[in-house]
């Protein structure tokens, strides 16, 4: 069955996190701060999902801060926290995100931004980068009180969306991400954002692409 409700990971997948690098970089003087620092988010993340620990995005984002900081040996003030933090809010698409969405509606394709994101949060990023018209809900696993890849917020998503689950494809650059989708029955296409492997661990996309219009192209010659 082709799935024509398109669920959009948020952060590296529609939004660029190198704009968040240079900031990174000149608090804890490496260029490998901001790399570490969402290592540790998804690190931290997986632990709360596997143990049945609820938390909050913006509750993990401080902690792995701290995290960082300490490995560093950096002391955080308030304020550099607090920008940093709010860095994540004004982060810009990629290049290859407006005309791919505006392509997929035009195709008759609804189109869903779903994130580990707090619900206040993927509001605000998506006004900031000027998304709001290319995706028809935001949608937070907030609710939850758990993270992607949970099989219980893409249950979530499906029933907040009023659909199956077969009758959903989600697209991310996180492979960890697509697995999760699948393995609950969702389709999924994986965005190689950076030039690393598909785990061959996981259950395989039918869709991969380099570019989120490769990505679109291909899910338009499913329908």
């Amino acid at each position: 069955m082709t799935a024509t409700t398109i669920l959009f990971d948020i952060n590296e997948t529609v939004l660029d996190l190198s704009g968040l690098k240079p900031q990174f970089t000149q608090v804890f003087a490496s260029e490998d701060a901001i790399s570490l620092w969402f290592a540790k988010l998804l690190h931290t993340s997986a632990v709360c999902i596997t143990t049945g620990v609820r938390s909050d995005f913006a509750t993990l984002c401080n902690t792995c801060l701290e995290s960082i900081a300490a490995h560093f040996q950096v002391s955080l003030t308030a304020s550099e926290r607090a920008q940093l933090l709010a860095g994540f809010a004004s982060l810009s698409p990629h290049d290859d995100i407006k005309p791919a969405l505006a392509k997929l509606r035009a195709n008759g394709f609804k189109t869903v931004a779903f994130s580990n994101s707090s619900s206040e949060l993927i509001a605000t990023q998506i006004r900031n980068a000027k998304l709001n018209d290319y995706f028809d809900d935001i949608v937070s696993v907030e609710a939850t009180g758990s993270f992607k890849p949970n099989p219980d917020v893409y249950h979530y998503v499906s029933q907040h969306l009023k659909t199956d689950c077969n009758q959903l494809r989600l697209v991310a650059t996180h492979d960890w991400d697509t697995h999760g989708a699948l393995s609950q029955g969702m389709q999924a296409a994986y965005i190689a954002r950076r030039p690393a492997p598909y785990n061959p661990l996981y259950l395989q996309v039918d869709i991969q692409g380099t570019t989120m219009m490769e990505i679109v192209d291909s899910i338009i010659a499913t329908k």
